[in-house]
Parts: structure tokens; sequence; C-alpha cells
């Protein structure tokens, strides 16, 4: 019988086989993101929390913000799960986070504080059945996010009944209290993870959560954007990685 240890190893093991299969895609025509609200109106239906509507889409203002990149996450070609990925600055203010838990974020954005704010994470049902590692695929995108832009939180709007699971895996504490979102029907809490205290341990216990300045940078560079990197490979300030859409 395998160990606990064991089969940790086996499950990271197999979340990495699955990251060569994986292809990222960000999001910025207008029949890209149409797809993925559409699988938001899937995945959120599915799970009670949203009401049928008749556009069978879920989108909402901070989809065409100039802080947000929207991901598709396709496994052999076909999109399986989506995640919306907002840098909130304090210059550029403009997340769901910050609409809802605006007391809280506010004086940390002041103080010149850089949230990382993911939002939108959904899944196919059908495709999740079939790749479980597909969650650990997607939510990845906001630690790559996370060092990229140097961030100093993450952010996470989670439903009371998976704290518990944020907390265990990602060492997220709880910062704010259940609300509700507007479209939403069931509330949700405000979680963070201070990035520099927790990123070595986080990354240490999860290796797939690496990622190279290459990657990073095909990942959040939009058309037309080029940036220089620091020495280290990485993007030495927020302002190297501009969020002012290409147009």
């Amino acid at each position: 019988m395998r160990s606990a240890a064991e089969n940790t190893t086996a499950a990271f093991a197999k979340k990495s086989d699955l990251l060569d299969q994986v292809d990222y895609r960000l999001a910025e025509t207008s029949e890209e993101k149409d797809e993925i609200y559409r699988l938001r109106y899937r995945a959120y239906l599915r799970e009670g929390a949203i009401l049928p509507s008749e556009s069978q889409r879920v989108s909402d203002e901070y989809d065409n913000a100039p802080n947000t990149w929207i991901f598709g996450v396709y496994l052999y070609g076909e999109l399986c799960s989506s995640i919306r990925v907002s840098v909130v600055t304090s210059e550029w203010r403009m997340s769901p986070s910050v609409e809802l838990f605006g007391e809280l974020l506010h004086p940390e954005l002041d103080k010149g504080r850089v949230f990382i704010d993911p939002t939108r994470f959904v899944a196919d049902p059908d495709q999740a059945k079939r790749f479980p590692e597909l969650p650990y695929a997607t939510v990845r995108l906001g630690y790559v996010a996370g060092v990229h832009f140097n961030a100093d939180v993450g952010l996470a709007l989670v439903r009371p009944e998976h704290q518990a699971f944020y907390r265990r895996l990602f060492l997220q504490e709880t910062w704010g209290e259940p609300r509700l979102l507007t479209g939403l029907l069931k509330p949700v809490g405000l979680m963070a993870a201070h990035y520099p205290t927790l990123r070595a341990k986080v990354f240490a216990r999860y290796p797939y959560l690496h990622s190279s300045a290459f990657e990073r940078r095909m990942l959040f560079q939009r058309n037309g954007e080029h940036h220089a990197p620091a020495s280290n490979g990485r993007v030495a300030t927020f302002e190297r990685a501009s969020i002012v859409p290409y147009s």
C-alpha cells in the first residue's frame, strides 16, 4: 500500500504530465471570449450558481478592463476550463474582489501593494471528470501572474464550503466573510496569500506551479507589446509588464 507521501508525489507527477498537454490561450478576439462566456454559463448553471438566461453567457464589465487577462485552457484542441486574471494596483483598481471588499483592499492599494485577483474560474463538468488535475492546471495561472508582475498578494473569492481546501493546499487565509457578488446566487468570502512569504513554501510543495520567464512573457504579453526581462529572467517591476492593451 502506498504511503500518503507517495500518493502525493504521484498526484503531482500527474499534474506535471497534464501540463505537457495543456494549451493556455489568451482570449483576445470577441469569438475567443464568447466561447469562454458560454463555458462559464454552462459551468455556473450546472452548480446552481446562477439563474438560467436567454443569452446563455456569463460576462461582466471586468472582462474588457485593461488590467485583465482572460485565459482558456485547452486539452487536445478542446476548451476545458478558463480563468480570468486581474492585476490590481493603486492606478488600476478594477476587479471583482475590490468591488466586493473595497474597504479592505483600498487601504492596501494606497500603500502601493499589487494584487493578483483570479476570478471566473470554471471547468467543463465532463472534462473535469476526465482530467481531475484540470483545476490545478487552471489555477496555476494565478501563480504565474504573481511572479510575472511581482505581486504582493494573491486573492481568491471562495465559497465557504471550499475555503478549507484553499487554506490547506495554498496556505491562504480568510480576509473577508462571505458576501454576494453581483450576478451570483452563492456568497463568496475573500481569501489571500502573501506571495513573498509563502511562495517558496508553496512552490516547494507544488513544483508544477513553477514557470519560466519565457512562458510568463508569452502568456501575459499582448499582441504588439515587447518587454525586456531583467537580468534574472523576471520582469523587474510591475510597470515593465504593461497592462495597457494593444489597440
